[in-house]
Parts: structure tokens; sequence; C-alpha cells
């Protein structure tokens, strides 16, 4: 698939409110003739890029409506140099940076960019750690960063503006990678390349066709300034109207039904507006674990789903994701938890189950902003409890939440296999077992 490449400023037109783009102040920077490494040749390189794009430098940088929203964007122009970053695209960057801190603004880059500008060498290389540092002082002034990934987004432009942002975004077809492709190994494999592949690999949020760009910066625009609540949000209402189940066996049965709700009609319930985020940024994704923020009630709610599947240490490691990002934001989370247990494949343990399953608890723990658990089917042992908000669970009447699997259990107390109802009374796992034990706070009911 091939993909309109479009110029810096046409990129900005095709997402601002018309009239709105305000551009920021140049920094002056002298530079001797041909650059800092006198390389020959350099300025007349940039007189034809400047003749050609009509611009001074490969980035355009200023203040921006976007639907409404008020944001600092940083646009890439790839008809200069390709896009490359010297140390004038630095000064224009961090000047960028600097004002979305200053005036406590959202950033949006729309990054096309073949890497470092080699015609400056190390220095070039070097504006790498600026942004770093800049995308790091951002972070810690709890302000997000939303990233476009245009056609191609590569070198350190993909390593720093993109890869480092909040939520990434990237245009169908788009070339992603850190390697360009005159630099990639011959038998590489060019879908790892992609827009596609990085988002099948758990490196990008969304692909959006150009056409649906705009509502979706809007819409996350929209989420993101939304007011935030420093209280816990409630739980969602049970969708099933379910009798509090007689025994243990009852209450495994139940959750355990096919027909039982799941986490994706929980949420489409709750949320007014609910937007995804994929992927642990460590090479995998995990479908029976969505992650996101949406709005309720017009507020911001971080969430992280289970689906009843066994969850996979990329499924962790997403969760942990959002919910330190949340916590950075200041956006209180929602985790519904509905699994078997977790993934105790050989495949799983070679991806580091355990670690992220511990993270997943840090997270949780260490998280100041309010989490809210509602359990909405089977809460398999650890791998359950890893999503669990300490003295704020909830439970469904169709749930049940155990230290092991009632057969489990049975089979490790060398009992025989139709011992396994009365092993599941003995755990106690009945939805009024756990608010009597104080595991729950309550048992919820469905809405009138």
């Amino acid at each position: 698939m091939t993909t309109t490449r479009l110029s810096a400023r046409a990129a900005i037109a095709s997402l601002a409110d018309p009239g709105s783009f305000v551009e920021l102040p140049v920094p002056p920077r002298e530079s001797p003739a041909d650059g800092p490494l006198a390389w020959s040749g350099y300025d007349d390189s940039r007189a034809r890029a400047e003749l050609r794009t009509g611009e001074r430098e490969s980035v355009v940088t200023g203040t921006v409506r976007i639907g409404g929203h008020e944001a600092t964007l940083i646009s890439f122009e790839f008809g200069f140099l390709g896009g490359s970053l010297g140390e004038r695209t630095g000064d224009r960057l961090e000047a960028a940076y600097s004002h979305a801190r200053t005036h406590r603004l959202p950033l949006v880059s729309l990054i096309a960019t073949g890497g470092s500008r080699m015609q400056e060498g190390m220095l070039a290389l070097t504006q790498l750690q600026r942004v770093a540092g800049q995308s790091v002082l951002t972070r810690a002034a709890g302000l997000p960063q939303i990233a476009v990934l245009r056609d191609p987004t590569t070198g350190g432009g993909w390593a720093t503006l993109g890869a480092g942002a909040d939520v990434v975004l990237a245009l169908p077809g788009a070339q992603v990678g850190f390697a360009g492709s005159r630099v990639r190994p011959a038998d590489a494999d060019p879908a790892a390349y992609t827009a596609e592949g990085q988002y099948a690999a758990g490196h990008v949020d969304a692909v959006v066709p150009a056409a649906s760009l705009p509502a979706t910066v809007t819409d996350w625009l929209r989420l993101l300034a939304a007011p935030r609540s420093t209280e816990p949000v409630e739980p969602p209402a049970a969708l099933a109207d379910a009798s509090p189940p007689a025994t243990g066996w009852e209450a495994v049965g139940q959750a355990r039904h096919p027909d039982r709700p799941r986490a994706r009609a929980y949420l489409d319930a709750y949320f007014a507006l609910r937007l995804p985020l994929s992927g642990d940024r460590a090479g995998g994704t995990d479908p029976g674990m969505l992650c996101g923020f949406g709005l309720r009630e017009g507020r911001a709610v971080a969430y992280a789903a289970q689906c009843g599947t066994a969850t996979r240490p990329a499924g962790y490691r997403t969760a942990a994701r959002v919910i330190r990002l949340a916590d950075r934001l200041g956006i209180p989370v929602l985790t519904l938890v509905d699994t078997p247990g977790a993934a105790n494949d050989a495949a799983a343990e070679h991806a580091g189950a355990g670690a992220a399953i511990a993270d997943t608890f840090a997270a949780v723990a260490g998280a100041a902003v309010p989490v809210t658990t509602l359990l909405i089917g089977e809460g398999g042992s650890g791998g359950a409890l890893a999503l669990a908000a300490p003295g704020n669970t909830w439970v469904t009447p169709d749930s049940y939440f155990s230290v092991i699997a009632p057969e489990l259990a049975a089979a490790i107390l060398k009992r025989p296999a139709d011992q396994a109802p009365a092993t599941a009374d003995q755990l106690r796992v009945r939805p009024q077992d756990l608010v009597a034990l104080g595991v729950a706070r309550g048992v919820v009911a469905a809405r009138p």
C-alpha cells in the first residue's frame, strides 16, 4: 500500500480547525558555512530544500485547535532533507515542548522523517537526547503526547517522538521502523517495517485511515482534556440478572457459562466514548486484554479489562502500561477481572509471565489515582488478582474468585475428580463469600 505524502503544512491543514494554526517563533542560531562539520555543499542542499518546500527547516511548530481543542503541534516536512533532524530542528522541537509545558497543552506530533542528518554528524544524533529530555520533562508535567506516524517514520524520529509518545497512531501503509529502507538487512521482511506490522507487534495503538484521523485525534484530545475525578469511579452495574449462587460449584458454573456477559459488553454499557490502546511496547499483544481510556458521565477514566481467556504476558504488560499512564495523567482507573488464570504454556513462560504479572501487581499497588475493580466472571488465582484493587474490588452475582480452580485444588489434595464441587464449597468462592471474607466490598446489582 502506498500513502500520500503531505507537506508539513498540508498535514497541519488536514487536522486543524481552519485559521487556528499559529506558528511558534523560530529560535535563533548562528551556523558556520556548510554547518558544524563544514560539510561541502551542505548550504547548497539546504538552499535547494528551502526553494523546493518553502520551509527553512525540517519541522514546522505552532499552536493549533483540533476539533476545538488547543494543542501544541509539531509537523515534519519530509521534503526538507528527508525530514531529518539537525541542530536547528532540535531547537524548534525543544521550543515546542517548552511551549506545551508553559501553557499546559497536549503535544501532537505529525512525524515524517528519515532520521538524523548526516551532514551534521554526531551533533545531529545528539538531538535525540534533547528530544528525549524534553519528552521526559513533558511527561513529568502530566501532559499527554500524541504521535501520528506518517510515511516514513524511521530512525531517531521513530525512536523518540514516535515510540516515546503516550498514544501512537499511524496512517495505513506508512513505513515505520528504526531501520530505514536503505540500511535494513536485504532479507528483512518488509511487513515488519510498516504501520500494520508495528501494530501487530504491539508498538502502535491504532492504524487510522487519513479520512478518520481528524475525528480520532479530536476524540483523544477531548478525552484527555475531560475533567478528572479524585474519587474512585463507581463499578459498572451487573449486566446479567443472576441470582446469588447457592453453592460454590454453582458459582463456578455461572461464571463459566458461555452466554455470560463479557468485558466488551460491560465497557460499551459503561462508557459514552471509548478509545483503545494496544500493545505492550515490547513486541506483544493480547486480544484477551482490552485497554484504553473512555468518557464516563463527562469524566475521563482509564480501563484494563480481561475478556475471559487466559491472560498472556503481553496483556499484563499492556495493562500495567495503561495504569501507569493514567496515574501520570491523574485519571482514575477501572479494571474488569475475568480470567481462568494466567497463561501457563511454554511460550508464556518464555515471554516472562512471572515478571509481567509482578509488574501489573506493582502498577496497581503504586497508583496514586483511585483504582476500581469489578469481577465479572472467573477470578482465577494470581492471574486475576493482579488486576484487582485492594480494598475497592466489587463482584457480580455471576462471578467467583478462588486461590485456584476447584478441579485443580482437588487434584493437589489428591481427591477424586468428583470432589471438585465439595472443594469449591470449602474454598468459599461465591460472591457473597468474597464479601464476607473482606475480599470484595459488595455484590453489584443489575440496573432496573
